[in-house]
C-alpha cells in the first residue's frame, strides 16, 4: 500500500491510499484504490501533516495485511482463461538459485561483463541454462523457449545465448577453479582422496571430426561420434574439475591432464587418487608417486584384474590360506564375503624420453583380494546371457556384428568381424564353436575383485571402503546422461560444446551440494523431482497457489531457510524469498 497524492481538475490535492497488483490478461502492472482520503486542504483541518500520517496509515495498513493473509476472492464459475495463459511458474528454483548464488558465480560472470562489452546479461543466460539443465534440461532453445517459468527477468534474445556460450568457453576452467575456492569455504572440502573417471556423450551427427570421435570402446553400440570427459571429484562427490577429449582417446591417456590439472592449481596437497583398472598403468603410476617407491609423492588406490594378471598374482587369489576375514549369512551359512592382503614389490612399464617403454621401476604396494557373494551371483548371471548369446551367434552369426557381438564374442572360436561392414562371419575354411575351457578358466575367479594402493598403512577395511566410494563418480555420470540430459548433444561449435559442459557441469555441482546439505538423504532423481513439484499459479491477482508440499520439499526448506509449507504467497513475498537467496 502507499499514499498518493494527486491534482485533480481544480488544482486541489486529492489524497487516497492505494494497491499495485498485476492485470491477469495484459500481465502489466497496475494500481486500484483502496481508502479515499479526501482532498489536502480539508485535511490540513484534521492533521498537522496529513501527507505524513497517512503515508505511516499505508505503511501500518501493508504491515497488517501481510500479518492477516486473508483475502477475499470472488469466484465466477465461467470465468474463462484468458488467451495466452502462461500456466505453472516454478518455484522450486529458489533452492539451486540459493546455491549459484552462495558459489559466487553471479559476482564472477559480473566481474568477466565488465572488461568486456557486451549486450546481454551473461549471469542472467547463465542462470537460465543452469536452472533449465536441473529442473528441465534439453537444448539451449528449449531452454529460452521455457524461461517463463521462471520468477526471473530474462531480458536476451536466443541469439544472445548462443553468443554467450563462446564467452562461457573462454572462462571455463578460471570459472573451475573459482567455483572449487568458494565450494571450500562455503561447504568444505576433502581433497585428500580425488575420484577419476572418464565417460563418454554422443552427438547427433553423422560425420566424426577434430573432437567428436567414433570411440575404440566396443561396448559403445550407439554409431554416434563422442566426445570425451575426464572428471575428479573429491571425497565426498563433489565435482572439482573436468576436461573435455577426443571421442577416441584412451581412457588411461586422459589422467595426466586431469590430474595434474587438479595438482598444480587447485591447493590439493597430497592426494589418494581412486581410479578404475583402465587407468592403471606404469606411466599414471610413475606420476603419482614419483621416482622414490617408497616415500611416494601422492597415492593411489587402483582396482587390479585378477583374470589379467599373472599366474602368481591367480594363484594367490585361488589359494583359501590367508582370507582371515569371513563373512557367514546366519540363516543359510553361506558365505558372503572373504578377504586377505599382502605387501608386494611390483616391477611397472614406464615410458622413458626416448618413447620406448621399459621395465626400469618398481613399486612397493599393498594388495587387497576380496571374494563377494554378491558380486559372484552377478558375474553368473551375465555370463549365463553370454554364453546364450553366443550360442545364438554359432548358431545363426549373420545376425550380429562386432557392436552387437560384444562380450559373446570372446567365447566364440573361428569368429571374424568384416572390417568393412562390421559383419560376424566364420573363418575361412573353419566352423564356429563356443570355447567351453575359457568359459570354465573364467568361472574360476568369479567373485574376486584385487585392489591395489602405495598406502601399506591403511587397513583393508578401509581400502575396500575408499575404492568403493567410486560408485559415487559413477552415479554422477548417471545423473549427468539421465536427470540432467547432457546428451544427445545438438550444439556444434567447439566452444559451444565446451560451454555446453560447463553448464552441465555446474547443473551437477549444485545438485550434490544440495544432496551434500541435506544429509544424502534423496536421490538427485528425487530432489529434482520434488523442485520441479513446487509450483504455483496466479490465483488472483497477485496472489500464487501451491500445491505441493512432501518430506523432501520439508527437507530442503529446512536446509536451505526456504519455506515451502504455504498454500499461497503473494508476488511481492515470492521476490522478497528470491531476493534473499541472491544475497
Amino acid at each position: 500500500m502507499n499514499l498518493s497524492v494527486s491534482t485533480r481538475a481544480n488544482g486541489r490535492k486529492y489524497l487516497a491510499i492505494m494497491q499495485s497488483y498485476r492485470d491477469p490478461i495484459t500481465k502489466a502492472s497496475k494500481t486500484k484504490q483502496v481508502k479515499a482520503l479526501g482532498y489536502l486542504d480539508i485535511l490540513e483541518k484534521e492533521y498537522d501533516d496529513p501527507i505524513a500520517h497517512f503515508r505511516e496509515v499505508a505503511r501500518q495498513m501493508t504491515t497488517d495485511d501481510r500479518a492477516r493473509r486473508k483475502v477475499q476472492i470472488e469466484i465466477a464459475l465461467d470465468e474463462r482463461l484468458p488467451e495466452e495463459s502462461e500456466g505453472m511458474k516454478n518455484f522450486g528454483y529458489a533452492v539451486p538459485m540459493k546455491v549459484y548464488h552462495e558459489l559466487g558465480i553471479d559476482e564472477f560472470l559480473k566481474s568477466k561483463m565488465i572488461r568486456e562489452k557486451f549486450d546481454f546479461n551473461t549471469n542472467s543466460i547463465m542462470i537460465l541454462l543452469a536452472m533449465s539443465r536441473i529442473l528441465y534440461p534439453g537444448s539451449k532453445k528449449k531452454a529460452f523457449d521455457g524461461k517463463n517459468r521462471f520468477f526471473e527477468r530474462f531480458d536476451f534474445t536466443l541469439d544472445d545465448v548462443y553468443r554467450a556460450l563462446t564467452h562461457f568457453d573462454k572462462i571455463s576452467e578460471e570459472l573451475q577453479r573459482f567455483i572449487h575456492g568458494r565450494v571450500k569455504e562455503r561447504y568444505g572440502c576433502d581433497t585428500s582422496v580425488v575420484y577419476y573417471d572418464v565417460t563418454n556423450y554422443y552427438f547427433e551427427i553423422s560425420k566424426p571430426d577434430d573432437l567428436r570421435k567414433y570411440t575404440k570402446n566396443a561396448k559403445q553400440n550407439r554409431k554416434k561420434p563422442v566426445v570425451q570427459m575426464g572428471l575428479a571429484m573429491d571425497k565426498e562427490g563433489i565435482p572439482i574439475h573436468y576436461e573435455l577429449f577426443p571421442g577416441n582417446k584412451l581412457d588411461k591417456e586422459t589422467f595426466r591432464s586431469v590430474i595434474g590439472e587438479v595438482r598444480k592449481t587447485y591447493g590439493t596437497g597430497r592426494i589418494i587418487v581412486v581410479a578404475d583398472m583402465g587407468i592403471i598403468t606404469g606411466d599414471n603410476i610413475y606420476y603419482l608417486i614419483g621416482s622414490k617407491p617408497e616415500k611416494p609423492r601422492n597415492g593411489y588406490v587402483f582396482s587390479f584384474s585378477v583374470r589379467g594378471g599373472t599366474d602368481e598374482l591367480k594363484k594367490y587369489v585361488l589359494e583359501e590360506e590367508g582370507y582371515s576375514h569371513k563373512e557367514i549369512d546366519a540363516d543359510t551359512s553361506e558365505l558372503l564375503f572373504k578377504r586377505k592382503s599382502r605387501r608386494v614389490r611390483r616391477e611397472i612399464n614406464v615410458t622413458m624420453i626416448s618413447g620406448r617403454k621399459q621395465k626400469t621401476q618398481h613399486v612397493y604396494e599393498k594388495q587387497v583380494v576380496f571374494w563377494s557373494y554378491k558380486y559372484f551371483k552377478k558375474a553368473r548371471v551375465e555370463r549365463a546371457e553370454m554364453i546364450a548369446k553366443a550360442e545364438d551367434l554359432v548358431s545363426d552369426p549373420k545376425r550380429y556384428n562386432k557392436a552387437t557381438s560384444y562380450g559373446a564374442a570372446a567365447y566364440v572360436d573361428n569368429l571374424d568381424i568384416d572390417k568393412e561392414t562390421g559383419e560376424a562371419t566364420p573363418a575361412k575354411g573353419k566352423t564356429l564353436s563356443i570355447n567351453y575351457d575359457k568359459i570354465r578358466e573364467e568361472e574360476k575367479y568369479d567373485g574376486y575383485y584385487a585392489i591395489v594402493t602405495s598406502e601399506h598403512e591403511m587397513g583393508d577395511s578401509e581400502i575396500i571402503d575408499t575404492y568403493r566410494g567410486l560408485w559415487e563418480i559413477e552415479e554422477t555420470f548417471k545423473i549427468t546422461k539421465s536427470d540432467l540430459e547432457a546428451r544427445p548433444i545438438y550444439v556444434s561449435d567447439h566452444d559451444h560444446i565446451d560451454a555446453h559442459f560447463l553448464t552441465c557441469f555446474i547443473a551437477l555441482l549444485i545438485l550434490r551440494i544440495i544432496q551434500k546439505e541435506t544429509g544424502k538423504n534423496y536421490s538427485a532423481e528425487q530432489i529434482v523431482e520434488t523442485l520441479k513439484k513446487i509450483q504455483c499459479m496466479n490465483e488472483h491477482e497477485n496472489i500464487y497457489i501451491f500445491s505441493h508440499r512432501d518430506k523432501i520439499s520439508d527437507a530442503l526448506g529446512s536446509a536451505f531457510g526456504i519455506d515451502f509449507s504455504k498454500k499461497r504467497l503473494c508476488l511481492a513475498d515470492i521476490k522478497k524469498i528470491l531476493g534473499n537467496v541472491k544475497k
